[in-house]
């Protein structure tokens, strides 16, 4: 059994620092070697790439781009009338993964359109979010790149969100039958929606190209207080053979670094030989 491979979200760590050029130092300089970020955007991806080289870091994940946020989009994958947008983004994000060497990209479905009935727009939705996907999965083979979905919890963290359950997503990937999308399994969300951990990540693993973890209900680090076992889940994944990386998509409760003693612990205790400083 492998130990697990961390990255740091840099969308959520190291939150004093500026820039994503600055996260990705100190991502590195505390013993990382590989980061991830949900929107790299505000920055040309040569500049992204350098800074990630320098540090010693793999990129491993990016999100498509959230659309039009002063309309509160979340991603467009699954909204209605957005398809050609969804495109524009989509080829965006894959000129950056291919600039920063960066294999996945989570494919964001977005929200119920406001006003709208989640039960009444279910369908139309599924429907666009098949037909985005079924183009994305092309789009993205011709790159050899992975695409995710990643379920988001509508109960705390955005009750108008489409896709929130493992089930649903798993559903839809069935449905689109590409092989080069996966399942992004963000233990938080997932604990939140439905809890049964041990058996969702035993029946989902198999189609899981990405895990991220936050302790449930605030979303800090895996060594803070709340529902979460991490060490249990940790053990969990090494036993189930997962091979993918865990990103640390949580807010620190102090200090970034002083916040990766779970982390140190966890390596310490697999004999690695990373050390944060």
């Amino acid at each position: 059994m492998a130990p697990l491979r961390f990255s740091a979200n840099l969308s959520w760590l190291f939150p004093e620092l500026p820039d994503l050029p600055a996260r990705l130092r100190a991502a590195g300089s505390s013993g990382f070697e590989a980061a991830e970020v949900a929107w790299p955007y505000a920055e040309p991806p040569e500049a992204l790439a350098r800074a990630a080289r320098v540090a010693g870091l793999q990129l491993v994940l990016i999100n498509t781009p959230p659309g039009d946020q002063e309309k509160r989009e979340m991603g467009l994958g699954a909204v209605p009338g957005r398809q050609a947008a969804f495109r524009e983004g989509l080829e965006q994000a894959v000129l950056y993964a291919k600039a920063l060497g960066c294999p996945r990209i989570h494919l964001m479905a977005g929200r119920v359109p406001q006003g709208a009935d989640r039960a009444a727009v279910r369908g139309e939705m599924e429907t666009v979010f098949l037909e985005n996907l079924r183009h994305a999965a092309g789009v993205l083979a011709q790159e050899n790149l992975v695409g995710l979905l990643e379920p988001i919890n509508t109960r705390i963290t955005d009750p108008q969100y489409f896709l929130d359950t493992p089930q649903q997503a798993a559903a839809i990937l069935q449905k689109v039958g590409r092989s080069n999308l996966q399942l992004q399994m963000d233990i938080f969300h997932w604990q939140i929606m439905d809890g049964n951990l041990t058996g969702n990540i035993r029946e989902f693993l198999p189609i899981v190209g990405h895990v991220q973890v936050a302790q449930v209900p605030g979303r800090g680090e895996p060594g803070s207080p709340g529902e979460l076992h991490f060490p249990y889940l940790f053990q969990l994944l090494e036993d189930e053979g997962y091979q993918g990386f865990v990103g640390c998509e949580y807010k620190p409760q102090g200090d970034t670094v002083e916040g990766l003693s779970w982390l140190r612990s966890y390596w310490d205790s697999r004999g690695h030989p990373r050390v944060v400083q």
